[in-house]
C-alpha cells in the first residue's frame, strides 16, 4: 500500500511538473524542437496512465516476467507422492513448456481449453483424504442424506492435527524470525497456501486476541512481500515464489 501510494504521488507530481513546464515554455516561446518532442512523449504517457489501471513497478515486472516463466521438469524420478508424480509426468511430457500460472489452471481443471482437460488431477480431495485414512489420521464413514448415502472422513487422530496447528502458530509467534529466507520453506509454503485456501484461520482461531492479532500481522507481512524480488535473492526457491505470485496476484 505504501509503495502504491508513493508511486501514485510520484505520478501526480510528475504530471504537474510536466504541465507547468509546458505552460512556461509556451509563455517564453522558446526551446528546441528536441525538448518539445520529449515533453510531448511524456504528456502522451501520462494521458495513457490516466486511462488505464496504474500498476506498481513490481506489478509490471511480474506481468512481464515471473508469471510467464516456463516450468521445466529436471527430474521425473518417483517422489512417493502419487499426485506430485502425476503432475511431474504431465509437465515433462508437455511441449512447449507451460508457465506456472498455466499449470495451476490446467492441473486444477480451470482451463477453458477442452483439449487440455486431460491435464486435470481428478478427485484430489478424495485421494488426499484416502491417504490420511491410510495413515490413521482420518476414518471413513457413510452418512445418510435423505435419498442417498455420502462418504465422509471424520478426524480420528486429533494429536496430529493439534501438532500441525501448533507448528503453524509457533512459526509466526515464538519462532518468528522476521525473514522469509530464514524460515523453513515447507512451513512458509504451508502458511501462504493455507491463506490462499481460506483455512489459515482454523489454525489461529484458538489463540488469545493479542496472539491472534500479532500472528495475523506477521502473516500479512509475508503476503505483502514481492515474489519477483524474493525469488532473485540468494538460495531462494524460485518455483515456490512463482506459485506464491500466482496465488496472491
Amino acid at each position: 500500500m505504501a509503495s502504491l501510494a508513493k508511486r501514485n504521488s510520484g505520478l501526480v507530481q510528475r504530471r504537474t511538473e510536466a504541465i507547468r513546464s509546458a505552460a512556461a515554455d509556451k509563455e517564453k516561446d522558446s526551446g528546441g524542437e528536441e525538448d518539445e518532442a520529449r515533453r510531448g512523449e511524456e504528456d502522451d504517457d501520462d494521458k495513457g496512465d490516466s486511462k488505464e489501471t496504474r500498476l506498481t513497478l513490481m506489478e509490471e515486472v511480474l506481468l512481464l516476467g515471473l508469471k510467464d516463466r516456463e516450468v521445466i521438469c529436471k527430474s521425473d524420478a518417483p517422489t512417493g507422492d502419487v499426485l506430485l508424480d502425476e503432475a511431474l509426468k504431465h509437465i515433462k511430457e508437455t511441449q512447449p513448456p507451460e508457465s506456472v500460472q498455466s499449470w495451476i489452471e490446467l492441473l486444477s481443471g480451470e482451463t477453458w481449453n477442452p483439449l487440455k482437460l486431460h491435464y486435470q488431477l481428478r478427485n484430489v480431495r478424495e485421494r488426499l483424504a484416502k491417504n490420511l485414512v491410510e495413515k490413521g489420521v482420518l476414518t471413513t464413514e457413510k452418512q445418510n442424506f435423505l435419498l442417498f448415502d455420502m462418504t465422509t472422513h471424520p478426524l480420528t487422530n486429533s494429536t496430529i492435527k493439534q501438532r500441525l496447528v501448533k507448528k503453524v502458530q509457533d512459526s509466526v509467534l515464538e519462532k518468528w524470525v522476521n525473514d522469509p529466507h530464514r524460515m523453513d520453506k515447507r512451513i512458509l509454503a504451508l502458511i501462504l497456501l493455507a491463506h490462499s485456501s481460506d483455512v489459515l484461520e482454523n489454525a489461529f482461531a484458538p489463540l488469545q486476541d493479542d496472539q491472534y492479532d500479532l500472528g495475523m500481522k506477521r502473516v500479512h507481512t509475508l503476503l505483502e512481500l514481492e515474489p519477483e524480488k524474493e525469488s532473485a535473492k540468494p538460495n531462494a526457491n524460485e518455483l515456490m515464489w512463482a506459485v506464491v505470485a500466482a496465488f496472491t496476484k
